[in-house]
């Protein structure tokens, strides 16, 4: 039996571990001197309070959807894919190599391919990787974040000595043509009446990625690979005795989780900067483990879980903006999240725990 409900383990856990980050947070505002009543209600204005945010907001969730989805499905196989931001970047490459060296007629076909290279050159740069993890039994977290300094260096070289336009000082790519400019929310909505910001990023690249979490979501609980990804990640032992191989779970997994951090390239690449240029990640990939962390492997806690590292994205460039609060505070609201819904989750765990099997006591 377990000790607690599921939903209690899905949903009260993490906004209780997500109110402890947020005092903690209010109290380093304080300590540099600023109102946190204030700097949240502009976080909130920022981010949520006009579509221009929200169009922000949805294109940093976008990017932490695919890493996050990434990093979960590595997770079920018992395994932590560091190598999201490499896989992003090579990814990126793809795209880049799909939308400027073929004539596209149609931005719609240009996607399906830009998806296709995307998640092929991800999957590849995560290959490596996992077949030493499964037959050489080198850790697959040092393979995978030393995997994305070479991509980094492969990345630079591939956009100053191969892909620059001639007379370009940018490492960067050239841009790509219109037909294969994707549709922003703008565009999208603007046939149903709403007014959505013509400035904001997002674009259609947010309803692939909510497709990829129902993807990843039947791809994990509905069929035969999904079940032995799970068995798998809950006791190798009992895998194996079932008759589950070890290297081809390991390796199949890996793979899925390097396809799935590459196709963010087609929101930041193809439909923000519409070329590639360097660090277009943005430290996504990283992001991406905390929000799989936060949302408990499950897409639909994924979701959930990029929206709000989204709103903190777009609501600290709004502080640094407007207040003497440094954008680096961000990253310390990130910290503090990732480190109660994953370092610490004991602490809120336990006590919840005891709790519960307390009133079910009670209740006999």
């Amino acid at each position: 039996m377990d000790k607690m409900p599921k939903w209690a383990d899905v949903v009260l856990i993490p906004l209780i571990s997500l109110l402890l980050a947020a005092i903690l947070s209010a109290l380093v505002i304080l300590a540099i001197g600023e109102n946190p009543a204030e700097a949240v209600n502009l976080m909130v204005t920022g981010a949520l309070g006009s579509t221009y945010g929200w169009g922000y907001t949805l294109y940093y969730a976008t990017n932490f959807m695919f890493t996050g989805l990434a990093v979960a499905v590595a997770f079920h196989a018992r395994m932590f894919n560091i190598g999201g931001e490499g896989q992003a970047m090579l990814g990126g490459l793809g795209v880049a190599i799909v939308c400027l060296y073929v004539d596209w007629p149609h931005w719609s076909i240009a996607l399906l391919a830009a998806c296709a290279a995307s998640m092929m050159f991800g999957a590849a740069w995560a290959a490596i990787p996992a077949y030493l993890q499964a037959k050489r039994g080198s850790h697959i977290v040092i393979t995978t974040i030393m995997f994305n300094f070479i991509a980094a260096a492969f990345l630079n070289y591939m956009l100053v000595n191969v892909m620059r336009p001639e007379g370009s000082m940018d490492p960067a790519t050239a841009r790509f043509s219109e037909t294969v400019h994707l549709p922003t929310l703008h565009e999208l909505l603007a046939p149903i009446g709403i007014n959505f910001s013509k400035a904001a990023p997002a674009n259609i690249s947010l309803l692939v990625a909510i497709l990829a979490c129902f993807v990843v979501w039947a791809l994990i609980w509905r069929t035969r690979l999904g079940y032995e990804i799970r068995s798998y990640g809950k006791t190798e032992t009992g895998a194996v005795y079932a008759g589950i191989s070890p290297v081809r779970i390991t390796i199949v997994a890996m793979l899925i989780s390097g396809a799935l951090a590459g196709l963010m390239a087609i929101n930041n690449v193809m439909g923000e900067a519409e070329r590639l240029v360097l660090n277009s990640t943005e430290g996504a990939g990283f992001i991406g483990i905390a929000v799989a962390l936060m949302g408990r492997s499950h897409p639909f806690g994924v979701f959930l879980a990029a929206i709000l590292f989204g709103f903190l994205y777009q609501g600290g460039a709004e502080l640094a903006l407007w207040t003497s609060i440094p954008r680096e505070l961000i990253v310390v609201i990130q910290a503090l999240v990732i480190l109660f819904t994953g370092a610490l989750d004991n602490m809120v765990r336990t006590p919840l725990e005891k709790l519960f099997l307390s009133l079910r006591k009670g209740s006999t």
